[in-house]
């Protein structure tokens, strides 16, 4: 009904915003009967940090008309009707097109975002401004089949101890469902290629050291009951949850920063919808001073020359990517035996 709705108010940097939420209580999530309001007054709730993490940037929007349960979609370019407080800039996709790509620049527009039945967040790791050079270098530890979450843990700490050898800073965040997601902060100085090739680097550097719990085999047939390490996720416009990002899982849970103090205690499920605004009230946001010290790919790119002079070359590409220079066959390797 056209009269179901309410009118929140939003502070933000340019001061307070009213936003007309239709369907306040449709149901998002059944398990818990979290409903739409609940979800515009977590984003409220987390407004700051959740921007600071995700603005800026072009964001894909995972969108769940229906709840978490129901049919979903992902919207990439400004719905009709969008507020004027919604930006967006032109990116270019692995296709080579390029088409106009969501911002969010305030805590309305995440809102807003909700009031479009968005749940999950995905921003990419390059600035609005700046979209072809990341500057972030993201890994997604991935548990696989017969692992679970304490088995990213130390995978996550021995990562750490890579990538500050590398030069770099990590933080770590939970991806809200199994595995863990360390960013590092890096100057936007190359290109996508450029840092998926220094993911690879750290990965392998990773695999080196713990053989028996991490592996880089991007056929799932060959990971064993090990941690992936996603290097895909590092590609143009392949993008994660984000911080503080919702997920479409039936707890609710959120994809939460974290300290690396924290880590080997740490119970993701404990982070949800319901829970992280107190967490923020009482502990802050580990993720608060991200930006301020961006390193430098440099010697991960010195680490993959390396490799490369010792015959490791590029790891296969997703399947909707075009064919990659130096990618080796995307032939499943049971199947290429066979044939």
């Amino acid at each position: 009904m056209a009269s179901d709705a309410v009118v929140l108010t939003i502070p933000g940097p340019h001061g307070d915003r009213e936003l007309r939420l239709s369907s306040p209580g449709r149901v998002l999530w059944p398990e818990l009967g979290i409903t739409k309001l609940d979800l515009a007054n977590y984003l409220i709730a987390v407004g700051e940090p959740f921007v600071r993490a995700n603005g800026d940037r072009p964001v894909s929007l995972q969108r769940f008309p229906d709840g978490i349960d129901g049919e979903q979609f992902f919207s990439k370019n400004p719905p009709r009707g969008a507020p004027d407080f919604i930006r967006s800039v032109p990116v270019v996709y692995p296709s080579a097109r390029s088409h106009p790509q969501l911002v969010i620049d305030e805590p309305a527009a995440a809102v807003w975002a909700a009031q479009m039945n968005t749940v999950v967040f995905h921003p990419w790791p390059s600035r609005a401004e700046n979209s072809d050079n990341p500057d972030q270098l993201r890994i997604d530890l991935d548990p696989q089949p017969g692992t679970g979450f304490a088995d990213a843990v130390p995978a996550a700490i021995e990562l750490r101890a890579v990538l500050r050898e590398a030069g770099l800073e990590p933080f770590i965040k939970t991806s809200g469902n199994r595995g863990l997601h360390v960013f590092a902060p890096i100057e936007p100085t190359h290109e996508f290629l450029d840092v998926r090739h220094a993911v690879i680097a750290a990965a392998r550097e990773l695999e080196r050291r713990m053989p028996d719990q991490v592996t880089t085999a991007w056929w799932k047939e060959e990971r064993g009951e090990r941690v992936f390490v996603d290097f895909n996720q590092a590609n143009r416009d392949r993008t994660m949850a984000g911080a503080y990002s919702p997920r479409a899982l039936a707890h609710a849970s959120v994809s939460t920063p974290i300290t690396w103090d924290e880590l080997p205690e740490v119970d993701p499920a404990a982070f949800t919808v319901q829970t992280i605004p107190e967490r923020l009230a009482t502990t802050g946001d580990p993720w608060e001073r991200f930006d301020e010290n961006p390193g430098r790919i440099d010697e991960l790119l010195s680490w993959w020359a390396r490799d490369l002079e010792a015959g490791l070359g590029e790891l296969p590409f997703p399947p909707d990517y075009p064919k990659m220079p130096g990618e080796p066959p995307r032939v499943q390797p049971s199947r290429a035996k066979k044939e």
